[in-house]
């Protein structure tokens, strides 16, 4: 009767499984609007949870180096609050400072290079047409055009500020959309703050809910994995802001050393884009010789060449050392899992894609390393 009884349960539950999923797949359209709407109602929590993860490393290294032998009851009770608004003002004055160096200079570049680019067309045109006896077909053919190029790169600088303007609406309409709600970022920063003045509370009222609800063995498992991805997304994290800044100082003082124009804006727009791995520094090289090319094509194409010598060091040297190391990841896989999140999610899928990669791969790794533990021990005592 109870073999009866607990396959009848057995087939219930898988009953009940197999209608759960039938009922969602009939009625997708509202599975999906209540997920959108569960989505934006805790949207502001989980962004203050990602605010408060990034928040504790900066907080953590300065509470370390905060008075550390101090007696003073007075200072040690405000540790923490000094400590989390100095975290705060660090990200805030860097992302100021990055906005006030890179914009201005980016805007007078556009400037320049309408008013130059004209005269490079101009100049080209009458080389070709006096060196004909080089390419007289060639020759020929300019010197019969009469070309407006003050009026052709007006119309090119017009229909391309269209397109980028439109580029741009729809990157403030998605900044909007992401940072404009008052609101939300407000209840993530609180939130956020809560979280951090109280994580010690907060941890031990998670372990004792483990302890409470979940069986050891899966506690273990649980454990390991929480630990393994906050051990690799931290070293990431961290690592990738100290490689950026290193690279940010060398591409500064090495443009000024070779007399690049813009050092101090390019070093810092390639430092802050070097915060997305593998590829972000050649986005901002990009750019630097764009800009540069408006003052000299040929210092141009020797910002490139410093910049291939620069990402090289980078690459061998300094990754390795600073971030590789860090997380554990190979190169290969590093570059496998920035392609595949930056195409499922761009930007934040490669920033993603990184830690998450090597949480994975370092798990895979020890579960590897203990199968084959125990697999040798098995085979030592059968022997």
């Amino acid at each position: 009767m109870s073999f009866i009884n607990r396959n009848f349960k057995v087939f219930l539950k898988y009953a009940l499984c197999i209608a759960v999923i039938i009922l969602i797949i009939i009625r997708m359209d509202r599975v999906v609007s209540w997920v959108g709407n569960f989505w934006s109602i805790i949207f502001p929590l989980v962004l203050g949870c990602l605010i408060a993860y990034a928040l504790n490393i900066i907080m953590k290294f300065l509470e370390k180096n905060w008075f550390p032998d101090s007696a003073n009851p007075v200072l040690r009770r405000c540790k923490r609050g000094i400590c989390l608004f100095l975290s705060i003002f660090m990200i805030i004055g860097a992302l100021l400072l990055i906005i006030r160096i890179v914009v201005p200079e980016l805007m007078d570049a556009f400037a320049v290079i309408g008013d130059e680019i004209p005269v490079y067309f101009e100049k080209v045109q009458e080389w070709v047409v006096k060196n004909g006896e080089m390419f007289p077909t060639v020759a020929e053919s300019i010197g019969e055009m009469k070309i407006n190029w003050q009026e052709l790169f007006q119309k090119i600088v017009s229909y391309a500020t269209s397109g980028v303007t439109s580029m741009l609406n729809s990157a403030v309409i998605f900044v909007t959309k992401l940072l404009g709600s008052v609101v939300n970022i407000s209840i993530a920063l609180i939130f956020a703050i809560y979280i951090l003045l109280n994580k010690e509370k907060l941890k031990s009222q998670a372990v004792t809910l483990e302890n409470v609800y979940l069986k050891s063995s899966f506690i273990r498992q649980v454990n390991k994995v929480v630990y393994t991805a906050h051990s690799c997304f931290t070293s990431f994290i961290s690592g990738q802001c100290v490689e950026a800044v290193i690279l940010g100082i060398l591409c500064t003082v090495g443009m000024f050393i070779l007399r690049f124009p813009y050092a101090p804006m390019v070093g810092t727009f390639i430092g802050a884009t070097a915060l997305i791995p593998m590829v972000g520094a050649y986005i901002g090289a990009v750019v630097g010789a764009f800009m540069i090319f408006t003052v000299s094509p040929i210092k141009a194409l020797g910002f490139i060449v410093f910049i291939v010598v620069l990402q090289q060091l980078e690459g061998n040297l300094i990754y390795p050392k600073v971030v590789g190391a860090s997380i554990g990841l190979p190169g290969m896989w590093v570059l496998t899992a920035v392609t595949i999140g930056g195409g499922l999610g761009g930007i934040p899928g490669m920033l993603i894609g990184v830690p998450l990669a090597a949480t994975i791969y370092r798990l895979i790794r020890q579960d590897v390393k203990e199968r084959l533990e125990k697999d040798h021990k098995k085979s030592i005592s059968e022997e």
